[in-house]
């Protein structure tokens, strides 16, 4: 309820507004968690929960009717509700760790009809399984110009930030140190020079402290790692990179029905002094966003035959 005061009631007092613009934001939040889809389940989870919902809200005028809130969401401004939802978000999650995963997505099903496919970049919180952010990338644009805005909007503080190439650019990594958090980013060709440092780095590798793992051993296959580290000292340019503490190299093999594949290698910066086995951690949990987040265009009706697009 503090975070939404600031928002403004986009109706028209001479209107009528009946009942109170924060309870009606506070219903539906409320309900969106609980597994609401549509503004029907909102309205019928509230007068399920009203005693419980008038622990804490007047409702003067009782429950609102589904028309009313859906008045209320066709006018309201979708950026300045989603700052407050961010920060109360923010709030919650101040007293966690772990690593925050930041990729990019298409919305499938979002290219049919000749239109242009809705590209989404997200911040996922790995180890909770929670995504804290989302973030359309503008048209003609591309995931660049949308990451330091998704950053900007979330709390970071205490977080390792993953991003993969694409987010691997001077101005990110200084965004990130400077909201007190550290980052992990691949580094690919976008990055010709700083690839070529790093490459070079790890040709004599006995300096490079080593983590070897087994990933994966089921289903006939086998995945073998090696994690190396060396310090960024004298290797990444400190006024480029800030904060930049290690460079990694993974080492990947993997075995499929006794057909091995070629040796993958891959090549990351961060911030934060990683112990091998925590950066290779801290890579596979970057994984989780590619396996866990599957845009789907979900059409379903309602008992009433009404479409909708949830």
């Amino acid at each position: 309820m503090d975070e939404l005061a600031g928002l403004a009631d986009p109706r028209k007092p001479s209107n009528g507004t009946r009942h109170d613009f924060q309870e009606l934001l506070v219903m539906t939040i409320a309900a969106v968690l609980s597994d609401c889809d549509t503004m029907e389940d909102v309205v019928e989870w509230s007068r399920m929960h009203e005693s419980w919902l008038r622990r804490f809200m007047v409702l003067k005028h009782g429950i609102p009717s589904e028309d009313t809130f859906l008045r209320i969401f066709r006018l309201l401004d979708p950026k300045g509700f989603e700052a407050c939802f961010r920060r109360w978000v923010g709030q919650v999650v101040t007293q966690l760790n772990g690593t925050i995963a930041v990729d990019g997505k298409t919305v499938r099903g979002s290219g049919t009809g000749g239109e242009q496919a809705i590209q989404m970049v997200s911040a996922f919180a790995t180890e909770l399984g929670l995504v804290l952010g989302q973030e359309k990338v503008a048209s003609k644009s591309n995931e660049i110009t949308a990451i330091p805005e998704l950053l900007d909007a979330l709390y970071l503080k205490g977080f390792l930030v993953s991003i993969d190439a694409m987010g691997c650019q001077k101005a990110i990594a200084r965004q990130i140190v400077g909201k007190k958090a550290d980052y992990l980013l691949a580094v690919k060709g976008n990055q010709p020079g700083l690839l070529q440092a790093i490459q070079d780095a790890f040709i004599d590798q006995q300096q490079a402290v080593m983590h070897i793992a087994d990933l994966d051993t089921g289903h006939g296959r086998i995945v073998a790692q090696r994690c190396s580290i060396l310090p960024a000292a004298g290797i990444v340019p400190e006024a480029d990179w800030p904060g930049c503490a290690v460079i990694a190299r993974i080492d990947s093999l993997r075995q499929v029905k006794g057909k091995t594949s070629e040796l993958e290698q891959r090549y990351y910066i961060s911030s934060r002094n990683l112990a091998p086995s925590a950066l290779a951690e801290a890579v596979r949990s970057h994984w989780a966003i590619e396996n866990q987040l599957h845009w789907v265009l979900v059409r379903c009706h309602d008992a009433g035959g009404r479409q909708h697009d949830p």
